[in-house]
C-alpha cells in the first residue's frame, strides 16, 4: 500500500502550522471534553482510538509524557510522548487525573466516555469552526500534521517512536512536504550562507 500526505486530487492530508494552531485555539473556546481530547490529538499525533483508550495512568506528570498504548500492533508497544507541562495541566483542570490516579478504582478508567463517532465529529465541528478547507477537516489530518512538523524539527526514528510505525518507511511519508514547510527544510541548507549573497 502506498501512503501519501496527498490525496488523488492532489491536495494535502495534513495541517499546516498556522492551521494546527487555529484547530487548537477553536477547541480551547469549545472547552471541556471536547477542547482536552483535541488538545491529546494535536500535541500527541495519536489516533482516536489510542487517544479514547487513555486512562488516568497513562498520565506521567513525573516525565511530562502521555503514554499511549499502540494499538496497530501485534504485541503490546507503549509509546511516551512528551508533551507540554501545561497540556497535563490542562488535563488536570478538565478531567482532576491526578486525584483519579490515587484512586485504584478509577485510575484505569477512560478519560473520555465516548464513542469514536463521537470523537471524530467533535473534531470536525472543531475544524469546521476554525474554518480548515473541507478536504483536511478529519481526525487523520491532525495525526498527519503532527508527523509533517515533527519530521521538520527531530530524526525521523524519533518519529517514528512518537507515531508508533513499525516500520520507518511509513513514517517516511512525512518528509514529502511542499510550500512552506519545505522551504523550511531547506533553508536549513543554506541559512548561514545567505549571508554571503
Amino acid at each position: 500500500m502506498a501512503y501519501s500526505l496527498y490525496d488523488e486530487r492532489g491536495r494535502r492530508k495534513y495541517l499546516v502550522p498556522m492551521e494546527r494552531k487555529t484547530f487548537l485555539r477553536a477547541a480551547l473556546d469549545v472547552g471541556g471534553e471536547t477542547a482536552s481530547f483535541c488538545a491529546v490529538m494535536v500535541f500527541c499525533g495519536t489516533r482516536i482510538s489510542e487517544a479514547l483508550a487513555i486512562t488516568p495512568e497513562c498520565l506521567d506528570d513525573a516525565n511530562g509524557t502521555i503514554n499511549i498504548r499502540t494499538l496497530k500492533r501485534r504485541k503490546l508497544v507503549i509509546r511516551a510522548v512528551p508533551v507540554p507541562r501545561k497540556l497535563l495541566t490542562y488535563l488536570n483542570h478538565v478531567h482532576r487525573y491526578r486525584d483519579a490516579q490515587r484512586d485504584p478504582a478509577k485510575a484505569g478508567e477512560r478519560l473520555w466516555r465516548f464513542s469514536r463517532t463521537t470523537a471524530w465529529r467533535r473534531i470536525k465541528v472543531v475544524m469546521r469552526s476554525a474554518a480548515h478547507p473541507e478536504y483536511v477537516c478529519k481526525p487523520k489530518s491532525l495525526r498527519h500534521a503532527f508527523g509533517a512538523e515533527a519530521s521538520m524539527m527531530v530524526a525521523l526514528p524519533m518519529v517514528q517512536k512518537w507515531l508508533g510505525h513499525a516500520n520507518i518507511k511509513t513514517t517516511a511519508i512525512y518528509t514529502t512536504l511542499t510550500g512552506d514547510e519545505e522551504r523550511l527544510v531547506a533553508q536549513r541548507t543554506w541559512r548561514r550562507l545567505e549571508s554571503a549573497l
